[in-house]
């Protein structure tokens, strides 16, 4: 009997030790998790502070131009968002793609070509094929983008607030580009996988991937259904939910047009974003059907882009040295 009551002194202060060792272990990392995250917090509040002061000294600035353009136009509103919507957004498009064009008619300068992805390809581009891309491109801005934006007027009008005196915030605007990318994200993804369904790429998407190595202006070389549901819409859905300002609007299009030029142009250019996710795209057809790669990351539509050099390259480049000589596929390296 004393041994069995010994046992169960025995035992019930063994309990009783690992309930203070697991209540000192919740303690442990109550305080390194409470002081990591206050730690964290000043850090975020500091470097948001700093990042709000600099902007609030350079708003300044863009406040009183943009008042000035504001009353230069006032009552205007459809030349403001006009000009916000269409001429902006097509200046950072055609500017960009012109500078790249160069380089694919030419192939100088060197500098830009040594950063080409499909080696050997578009060395230099078809002309032919060029100025198709160009004449459609252009007719997909102007017959299709310009009447959904006067649909798109409409709908900023009635939220009130697209016109203000007043630009938005840092935060604001965040928010907003934050938003903007998800949207496009999810948008872009689902309609894309839908117009590589057989029926719908031969007759629709089959004209965008003519270009197995594609070039800047390709991005919006597309069919109209394709141009309407598939590149314009993902982008217009975000500032007609969050009735966002014409800045934020002109400036969410300018990025955007950039990125899908970045995408398509071929060269994997320093210190720019990747364009390899979306080269492999236009050269396997069946992988990397979004922007970010998060839904092909969730619906496994990248797993064979993975197991390749592309994947590999899938980087910005910090440095001058192209990455297909840093990383050259294994045939070159062969070679």
């Amino acid at each position: 009997f004393q041994m069995k009551r010994d046992s169960g002194y025995s035992t019930m202060a063994e309990q009783q030790k690992q309930e203070e060792k697991l209540w000192d272990a919740v303690k442990i990392t109550a305080c390194v998790l409470g002081t990591g995250l206050l730690i964290f917090t000043a850090l975020v509040n500091s470097l948001s502070w700093y990042v709000q002061t600099i902007w609030n000294a350079s708003g300044r600035f863009w406040q009183a131009t943009w008042l000035k353009f504001y009353y230069q136009f006032e009552g205007k509103e459809w030349t403001i968002f006009l000009l916000g919507t269409a001429l902006v957004p097509s200046l950072a498009f055609w500017c960009f793609n012109g500078i790249l064009m160069v380089a694919d008619v030419t192939g100088k300068p060197t500098f830009i070509t040594r950063y080409r992805i499909q080696l050997g390809k578009n060395d230099p581009v078809d002309t032919k094929k060029l100025r198709q891309a160009i004449y459609t491109a252009l007719g997909n801005l102007f017959f299709i983008s310009l009447p959904m934006l006067v649909f798109m007027f409409y709908i900023m009008k009635w939220w009130g607030n697209t016109f203000s005196k007043e630009l938005p915030t840092f935060q604001r605007f965040l928010v907003d580009l934050s938003i903007f990318t998800l949207l496009e994200e999810i948008l872009f993804y689902y309609t894309h996988r839908l117009v590589h369904l057989p029926l719908l790429y031969k007759h629709i998407h089959k004209k965008h991937h003519e270009w197995t190595a594609p070039i800047g202006v390709v991005s919006i070389y597309a069919h109209p259904v394709e141009h309407i549901f598939s590149n314009t819409l993902p982008v217009m859905t975000g500032p007609m939910i969050m009735g966002s300002h014409i800045v934020s609007i002109a400036a969410w299009f300018s990025l955007a047009l950039i990125v899908t030029s970045i995408s398509h142009c071929g060269y994997h250019l320093p210190f720019l974003p990747s364009p390899e996710f979306h080269d492999f795209h236009h050269l396997k057809f069946n992988q990397c059907y979004g922007v970010l790669g998060v839904l092909d990351y969730l619906h496994g539509t990248d797993t064979v882009f993975k197991q390749t050099k592309a994947y590999q390259r899938h980087r910005v480049l910090l440095s001058l040295t192209p990455l297909s000589e840093s990383i050259p596929e294994e045939s070159k390296r062969a070679e």
